[in-house]
């Protein structure tokens, strides 16, 4: 298998980079920084969305070559919070989507020029920002911006290769350090493993049938430990 990860830097990615390889899967990373454990890396630079967009495409054209990818994982992300007087709220409103709309914008782009037919594009939306997020309204903003990206990827006319499937995740906590450090009080019986994910995301890749169905944002509920899938309803 042959496959990206956008954010492959971060907790989750370096995890599928990590998971993907231990399998013996060609693995790219894109991020702001290398991964020494992907097969290739591309660094994302630029100010602008079309300076980063024609940036990645660029190089993963130069690292791929003529081959195609089976998968793209975009799980780039971040979080910030404040409502709309809160001092940094346009700030963070702009930084939230830099790290998640840009980065699922050019993960689509890339996707439609070099995933196979029939391959698997994954985003990464988030299960409160289902409805208002006060507390955090650039974040919520920036992951239901997503959401509406998933469902228009997945309508007629949308660019991707023939039978592409396209999945968002949609998380409420991922068990990662940055997580367990600022939450230290927080029950993690109900944090998802980052292990979890690697092995859904590897499920998706090897057995098409095993996806949800085209559009699906895909909760990640995590209840006393036990993790299970569930299709948000449209």
């Amino acid at each position: 298998m042959r496959v990206a990860v956008y954010g492959g830097k971060g907790a989750l990615g370096s995890t599928l980079v990590h998971h993907f390889k231990s399998k013996n899967w060609w693995v790219c990373s894109i991020d702001l920084g290398e991964n020494i454990e992907a097969d290739a890396n591309v660094i994302v630079k630029g100010d602008t969305l079309q300076q980063q967009a024609d940036q990645v495409k660029g190089d993963f054209a130069k690292v791929c070559g003529e081959e195609k990818v089976d998968a793209l994982f975009c799980v780039a992300g971040g979080w910030a919070g404040g409502n709309a007087s809160n001092e940094d709220f346009v700030k963070n409103t702009d930084l939230m989507m830099k790290q998640s709309i840009w980065t699922s914008v050019i993960s689509a782009n890339v996707a439609a020029f070099h995933l196979k037919e029939g391959g698997l594009l994954t985003l990464t939306g988030a299960v409160p920002c289902l409805k208002g997020t006060s507390f955090m309204m650039g974040y919520g903003l920036a992951k239901a911006a997503v959401h509406q990206l998933t469902k228009s990827l997945a309508a007629d006319n949308n660019g991707l290769p023939e039978n592409t499937s396209v999945q968002c995740i949609l998380p409420v906590t991922l068990d990662t350090p940055m997580n367990r450090k600022f939450m230290a009080d927080a029950d993690f019986t109900k944090w998802t493993p980052l292990s979890y994910v690697a092995d859904m995301f590897t499920k998706w890749t090897e057995d098409a049938t095993s996806r949800h169905p085209n559009g699906s944002l895909v909760k990640i509920i995590t209840e006393n430990s036990e993790t299970k899938e569930e299709i948000v309803p449209e």
